[in-house]
């Protein structure tokens, strides 16, 4: 399965599923015991060798000539053939290659679906063409065990061609579905194909040696070439380029990266030389979340496809007793030969009647969607998640690292009397050096940058959505905002005024204790992502009522709220307060998305109807949320919800013309015109018309890859 110089990141043994079953594992091809479709990898790889489509295709090749010669012998047999020649025997042997060796694959699976009591396709299939051929075989070989009744011009009709013609239409329709369904993995082997075969990775003397990437370690340092691919995800050690990551993103201008900036794998060097650290290396880079994510979403089951499936095992059943009642109606009630034409009627119910139309509605459309979304750097957790995101009516936001870019630039330091400024920024920066938050990273950066000597923290406790609290050098600190300088009982009053002025121009501001007393704060600005304003009008005119839940205080919350024209706002908000938020707000029969980036956005994130994480956040956040934005631009939440509206309706319009299809198709197979028209509904027309009918499905279905959300 897997490409020897492409391996897809990640990979291990071949791991096979149903597409309309993603429950269903295997180690190896088969079909699936509940529907009876042929399984697939769980994983494409670039170089997929589908058997399962060779097989079909090899058995239709070899049985089209055969079912045309048996076509011409059965409605030309009498002019064509020298008088005295068997027509009946040599129907026999035209038919017996085609319905046991062409068909042999389709009576595996209707006997599967019997002794699996999972009735599906295959067993209406199976029935019809094992009922048409067994028939003919048995009035060819012993023609005098049938009643007059079953006989057409003095002897009993055979229908072979009948059988063998259902057998061909049924493989063409297999090959035809295998290759439409290949077609929605295309957005995955396109993402395997970005990554590129090998690797220049640089010597302790300078030297640089061309590796294959699977031989690239954590650590390695790596030459990236201008118009190189970057081999896997890490950070710039020298040099200066522009990088395009517009295949993983979706973001068209290329981004600036420079010494100690992040790079992504398979991303794009445009311009000058690079030299990286390897960080992220096989499973755990982007581009390998970002495949299993794609395919995890695309095996997942839609609520509407947990319908269908249910209604599908039912409509076998009742499909089943239809076509008995036809054949004893026509039996008993029809015109003379009735029960020829009533035993021709259930084979045509059976095989028009034929759920994999059904079957394939709604599976079909979410790997197209999720595919299309992966192109434009929305990932999907899967398809409840699609479904979801269109009934959305209230949107929570993070503020830090979702509206904003989350990376905070040191804006001054305030020190109480009694401390220099300086001692204020080295000893926050100390204890700031066990954080991860953005707002630390900032402070770290600037005692760095002023060549201040930090110490290490004896004692370091994160006070989750306040601030941190620990000890430095003996002396025990408490650093957050003013929450925590309440539970710590702290007088921060004396710097009220200056941190409320510069929370006005919208800068955040924390405090720092030291031993019980103030020390001094410190303010940060975090500017606006380039985007969030046209994200904000976007999701506005979409509807959504936009909610910003911060653990900023409020003057800096509503400073950024009012640059964005956001109304409600919650500041100083801990993980609980958001997570709160959102079941109040669910408790008021509001739909709930949560987009968010942080530790602290977590609980929201599970507990929201929709969790939206972004692509820059943490691992705990993204592993919480429900769709992830790899670029971590809040515009593609519009384009996203765009595209939950277009992905249902394409189900629903499926399921529709699944449904609407069976309730015309069955009563036409069942005779109800002939009284009117004296036609009858040919199991040939009806085999072609239940491939037709899968066919329409799919490439409904395959819309969604070219509609822009």
């Amino acid at each position: 399965m897997n490409d020897a110089s492409h391996p897809p990141p990640g990979a291990g043994a071949a791991v096979y599923t149903c597409p309309m079953h993603p429950q269903i594992r295997r180690s190896g091809p088969g079909t699936c015991p509940i529907c009876g479709m042929a399984l697939e990898p769980l994983m494409p790889a670039l170089d997929d060798d589908n058997p399962e489509l060779h097989a079909m295709q090899r058995r239709f090749r070899l049985s089209l000539p055969l079912t045309v010669l048996l076509m011409v012998v059965a409605m030309g047999g009498h002019r064509l053939l020298p008088p005295g020649w068997p027509q009946h025997w040599i129907e026999l042997v035209l038919s017996t290659p085609v319905v046991l060796w062409a068909g042999g694959p389709f009576f595996v699976r209707w006997r599967d679906s019997l002794r699996n009591r999972s009735p599906n396709m295959w067993t209406l299939i199976g029935t019809g063409v094992a009922a048409a051929y067994g028939y003919s075989v048995a009035a060819t070989v012993a023609p005098g065990i049938f009643p007059a009744a079953l006989a057409a011009d003095g002897m009993a009709g055979v229908y072979f061609e009948a059988a063998a013609v259902i057998v061909s239409l049924t493989l063409l329709g297999q090959v035809l579905e295998l290759r439409a369904r290949a077609r929605t993995s295309l957005a995955i082997k396109a993402l395997l194909g970005l990554a590129p075969a090998r690797a220049h990775r640089l010597r302790e003397d300078g030297a640089v040696d061309e590796v294959p990437l699977a031989d690239v370690r954590v650590g390695d340092r790596l030459r990236v070439r201008p118009g190189d691919k970057v081999p896997v995800d890490g950070v710039v050690l020298e040099g200066e380029s522009a990088v395009d990551e517009s295949m993983l993103t979706g973001e068209p201008v290329p981004v600036s990266k420079r010494p100690g900036e992040k790079l992504i794998g398979a991303t794009i060097n445009t311009s000058g030389s690079l030299v990286m650290r390897a960080e992220l290396v096989g499973a755990h880079t982007v581009l390998a979340r970002i495949v299993e994510l794609v395919a995890s979403a695309q095996r997942s089951r839609a609520p509407l496809q947990r319908l269908a499936d249910v209604v599908a095992g039912y409509f076998v059943l009742a499909v089943t007793a239809i076509a008995l009642l036809t054949l004893l109606g026509w039996g008993w009630f029809g015109p003379q030969p009735g029960w020829a034409y009533g035993f021709l009627n259930a084979v045509a119910v059976l095989i028009i009647a034929c759920p994999c139309a059904l079957g394939l509605a709604t599976p079909m459309s979410v790997m197209a969607a999720t595919g299309r979304a992966a192109t434009q750097g929305i990932l999907f957790r899967d398809a409840a998640a699609i479904e979801a995101l269109r009934k959305v009516d209230t949107l929570i936001v993070d503020k830090t690292g979702t509206l904003t870019e989350g990376k905070p630039a040191f804006e001054r330091v305030i020190a109480a009397p009694g401390t220099s400024e300086q001692d204020v920024l080295r000893l926050a920066a100390s204890l700031d050096q066990g954080s991860e938050h953005p707002l630390a990273q900032a402070i770290v950066r600037e005692a760095r940058r002023r060549g201040l000597p930090l110490a290490t923290p004896e004692r370091f406790e994160s006070a989750s959505g306040i601030g941190v609290r620990g000890s430095v050098a003996g002396r025990r600190l408490a650093l957050g905002n003013t929450r925590l300088m309440e539970q710590e009982q702290v007088d921060w009053l004396g710097l009220a005024a200056q941190s409320e002025a510069l929370r006005q121009q919208g800068a955040s501001v924390v405090f720092l204790a030291l031993d019980g007393r103030l020390a001094g704060l410190v303010a940060l600005a975090d500017p606006l992502k380039a985007g969030t304003p046209g994200a904000m009008r976007a999701l506005r005119d979409a509807g959504l009522r936009v909610i910003m839940a911060t653990g900023d205080g409020m003057t800096t919350a509503r400073h950024v709220a009012n640059q964005l024209d956001i109304g409600e706002v919650v500041g100083e908000a801990r993980p609980d307060t958001k997570l709160d938020l959102v079941e109040r707000l669910q408790q008021a029969g509001k739909v709930v998305a949560m987009a968010g980036d942080g530790i602290n956005d977590a609980p929201a994130l599970a507990r929201a109807d929709v969790g939206i994480a972004m692509g820059s956040g943490t691992d705990v956040a993204i592993n919480s949320a429900h769709v992830t934005l790899v670029k971590g631009d809040l515009r593609a939440i519009a384009r996203a919800r765009q595209l939950s509206v277009e992905t249902v309706r394409n189900m629903r319009q499926n399921l529709a013309f699944a449904f609407l299809y069976n309730a015309l198709g069955i009563p036409l197979a069942a005779g109800v015109l002939y009284p009117f028209t004296g036609q009858l509904l040919s199991p040939m027309v009806a085999a072609l018309a239940m491939s037709l009918s899968s066919m329409s499905v799919i490439v409904n279905a395959l819309r969604l890859r070219v509609r822009r959300a």
